[in-house]
């Protein structure tokens, strides 16, 4: 993957609409910090263990007594220095990249790239929240968002949730599922859930890349997160599990990350059931969003989506209501 210079990113507020194709050129200081930190392992390991040296008693706290200490700025070379740091700045720099084109999954003939980041440090959950709402989505640990040239049909959409109200045949599947129960578990893998995965991916996704995906793959999809995580897990009336989703607990909703169930429950219609779940348990946390990952208008897989309303788009000028027919509306 390389970086692509688009424009300033503003860290200050990542969820400006400017941000979204934008990648950070830090690479070359990445090239530098490598060879720094080669630099210093081998200084270190070169110079003899010294004692730790106390300071002279006149600079020693006394007891009772209040003191300040000051940090004065050291440069990066300085590997003492550097050592004593409580926080390393470099850790608030975030680096997007672009990933190589790779066919569309989802369209033919169309070519799909990504910018991805890593979510990674104390300020993983604030950036994924950040980036949630600029319309990325979270897999691992990398946020990520298309950047294809020349195809803007993948939208990131959001329901909601307080003025969600379900039509006729949602209610239907709401009412025909009540005999479930739903348990939200800890982000945690097991081989119940993985032989529904893999015979969900076999039924409905044969030809994608996640039929490929083994059960340390499954484990990595569950437990790989360094955010708020759970896996809900919806059980019959004999205890067998018939369906799970992934979500991820944003600042502003909840974010459907995965999901999946029993193909021979298609009566069931528990994809749909799920998602209802999802927008009841967003209100019933006074959370006004659930994120439906992206919605394709001329992706059959993706049709569902577009049943959930009011849906929410993002566009360059932010969130917009979409319309029937996927357009974003004046009344956003």
């Amino acid at each position: 993957m390389r970086a692509v210079d688009k424009g300033p990113y503003d860290s200050e507020n990542p969820a400006n609409p400017s941000n979204r194709r934008i990648a950070i050129i830090l690479l070359r200081r990445t090239g530098r910090q490598e060879n720094a930190k080669k630099e210093t392992k081998e200084e270190t390991q070169k110079q003899p263990h010294e004692q730790p040296q106390l300071p002279p008693a006149s600079h020693r706290p006394v007891a009772g007594r209040r003191t300040t200490t000051r940090t004065t700025p050291v440069p990066w070379n300085d590997t003492r220095a550097a050592i004593t740091m409580k926080h390393n700045r470099l850790h608030r720099t975030r680096f997007f990249f672009t990933t190589a084109p790779l066919s569309c999954p989802y369209l033919e003939n169309r070519v799909e790239r990504r910018v991805v980041t890593e979510l990674i440090g104390r300020e993983a959950e604030r950036m994924n929240d950040a980036l949630s709402q600029a319309g990325f989505r979270r897999s691992h640990n990398v946020a990520y968002a298309p950047v294809c040239r020349d195809c803007d049909a993948c939208v990131a959409v959001r329901v909601r949730v307080r003025e969600f109200s379900p039509s006729r045949t949602q209610r239907r599947v709401w009412k025909l599922n009540q005999t479930l129960d739903a348990r939200e578990c800890p982000p945690v893998a097991t081989t119940e859930q993985f032989d529904l995965f893999a015979l969900y991916q076999i039924s409905r996704h044969s030809d994608g890349d996640m039929a490929k995906m083994d059960s340390e793959d499954y484990q990595a999809l569950v437990e790989d997160t360094p955010v708020r995580t759970s896996l809900v897990e919806f059980r019959g009336a004999r205890r067998q599990l018939v369906a799970a989703c992934l979500l991820d607990r944003l600042g502003d909703g909840l974010s459907a990350v995965y999901s999946f169930f029993d193909p021979e429950l298609c009566r069931h219609s528990l994809g749909t059931y799920m998602i209802l779940w999802l927008i009841e348990h967003a209100h019933s946390l006074a959370l006004p969003h659930v994120y439906l990952g992206y919605w394709i208008a001329e992706s059959p897989k993706m049709s569902y989506k577009a049943a959930f309303r009011p849906l929410e788009g993002y566009s360059p000028e932010g969130w917009r209501l979409l319309g029937e027919d996927g357009l974003a509306t004046d009344d956003s």
